[in-house]
This record gives structure tokens, sequence and C-alpha cells, in this order.
């Protein structure tokens, strides 16, 4: 039995080594969220086996080794003699009923495994900024926390929500899953919600007709791209924050995708007027002439939102990043 489970439990570690290092290497398209869930329901298993099958046998077959132990030293003792080399009997059963590798790394792991997936997938989860397209708001190489229930509580891996609560509200900083490819996750600023109607024309945002007010800020100094942009200070909703504008760019949408409801947006050289569709928003970028957004590839649908953006909380190259942001 022992041999039997090593060596399965072996194929298992090595089948999760082999995906992890063929999605590193990128010869496959990595899910996280899965891999956590299999690992999770994994070792879950090989805890119950614990619990219920491993470590009672254990436990009995310590129980007997002791009492055979102890009835041999009062036998040699009854006859005069001692066995040094004997072990005592509390570090015998201390032997027995420690767990074999093969459940110190999957029953053992389980409680940690189980609490990540729990956290990641129902309270906050981690992302790393790897754009500038949120700039000044968020910079490349941001870690951030996402609420993952803000917006209701979604099935981990399948994203069915579950459990409904605030609706996204324009301002908002969500990540979603990328429409034209649903295994990216994206991160970008509600500007619309449904039935909203959005333009973006000759750098001017407008929702419902109304122009969404901006006021002229200090140029921004882009260190990346060893550049400055005109900066503002917009308000949408109960929102403040910066954005970015560069000279010389064109408002204008070049070749835009061929999205669903592409039928609701209407093109210029001016840029661009959307009708947001019911259960769908219009995401855009901070760094509005340098942000591949809903202008380009259309409507995020409710079902792809995973959650809000609320906190950076680390930046190697610059401590001073850690906080909340608007």
């Amino acid at each position: 039995m022992q041999a039997f489970m090593s060596t399965i439990t072996g194929a298992v570690l090595a089948a999760f080594a082999g995906y992890t290092l063929a999605w590193y290497t990128g010869y496959v398209e990595g899910n996280f969220a899965l891999l956590l869930m299999i690992a999770t329901a994994v070792t879950g298993l090989y805890w119950v086996a614990e619990k219920l099958w491993f470590l009672p046998r254990r436990r009995a077959q310590a129980k007997d080794a002791v009492v055979e132990q102890v009835r041999r030293q009062q036998a040699l003792a009854e006859q005069g003699f001692s066995d040094p080399s004997q072990m005592a009997p509390e570090a015998r059963e201390h032997e027995i009923l420690a767990q074999p590798w093969w459940l110190d790394w999957t029953a053992g792991l389980f409680p940690v495994i189980l609490a990540v997936f729990l956290l990641r997938s129902f309270l906050f989860e981690p992302f790393k900024i790897p754009s500038g397209s949120m700039i000044p708001t968020l910079q490349i190489g941001d870690l951030i926390l996402v609420n993952k229930y803000h917006y209701g509580i979604r099935l981990p891996v399948f994203n069915t929500k579950v459990w409904d609560n605030n609706q996204p509200e324009r301002g908002d900083v969500m990540v979603f899953r990328y429409p034209l490819q649903p295994s990216l996750d994206y991160i970008k600023r509600v500007i619309g919600v449904p039935g909203d109607e959005v333009a973006y024309l000759n750098k001017q945002l407008t929702v419902n007709g109304e122009a969404v007010p901006k006021l002229p800020k200090a140029d921004y100094f882009q260190g990346e791209a060893m550049r400055y942009a005109k900066q503002f200070e917009e308000s949408l909703g109960d929102k403040t924050y910066r954005t970015l504008n560069i000279t010389g760019r064109s408002a204008g949408i070049p070749s835009p995708s061929d999205f669903g409801f592409r039928e609701n947006c209407r093109y210029t050289v001016e840029g661009v007027v959307c009708k947001v569709p019911e259960g769908h928003y219009f995401m855009m970028g901070d760094n509005r002439d340098d942000s591949q957004d809903s202008r380009y590839w259309g409507f995020v649908p409710e079902e792809n939102i995973v959650g809000k953006a609320f906190f950076v909380w680390m930046n190697f190259s610059d401590f001073g990043r850690i906080g909340s942001f608007e």
C-alpha cells in the first residue's frame, strides 16, 4: 500500500510540475484558477483519506508496536538483561505516527491550499499591472488587490455569479476577462454602464450628452516612453482621477475589431460614439492615447467581470506607490 500510494502521488505531483513548467515556458496557456481548484480537490481527498483511513491505521499500528516493545523490555528485564539499542516506546510511537512523504506533501498542505483557494476565489485576488494603459493611476509593476465580492460572489473558474452585490459604477477601476481572449485579465476604468451613450470625440469624454469635467494639470513625464503627456483631472460619478493625452496623437480609432454589438458604435476621424447594450460595460484606460480598450474591441459582458481594483500593496521599484487609489 505504501509503495502504491507513493508511486501514485509521485505521478500526480509530477503532472502538476510538468503543467507548471509548460505554462512557464509558454507551451500551454495556463489557468491558475483551474490549477488551484484541482490542487485543492486532490489534496482534500488525501486529507479526508488521512483522517478516515491512514491515520487510524497508523495509530493502531503504533499502539500494537508500543505494546509489543514494552512486553519485550519487560521480558528482558525479568531475565536481568536490557537492550540499549531498542527505541523508547514514545519514540517508536512517534516514528510510526509520522506522515509518509506522500501524505506530508498532499494532506499536510491541504489547509494552506484551501485557505489560498477561498481567499483568492471569493475575497481578494492579487494582480500585477503589465502595461501602461492605466498610467498615471496605476504604474507598470504595481501589485494590486482586487475585491472579488464587491460585484457579487462568482464560482471560481466558471465565473458564474451565485450571489449578487453592488453593480459597477462609472469611474470604478475594474478587472475583467478580455472579451476577445477570456483567459486574459484586463484592467480598465468603467466609463459607461448599460444604457449609457458614451462619446469620445476630439479627446473629450461625454456620457449621455454631458461632457465629463476635466481640469488641466502639470504635464506628466512618462519615464518608460521618455516623453511628456498632457495631464488632466477628470471627474466621473463620485470618482476623481488623472488622465493623460499625448500631443499629436489622433483621437480617431484605427482598425477597431469586429466585436459584438459593433452596430452600437459610430466611428469618425474625431473618435467614437457608442450606446452601451444591456448587460455590458464600456471601459477605457486612463492613458487615453495609449490604451487598447472598448473603443477598439467593444463592450465587456457582465459575466466577464472579475472584481474591483482598489489597493496597491507593493511596487518593488517604488514603495511610495503602496496605498488605495480611485
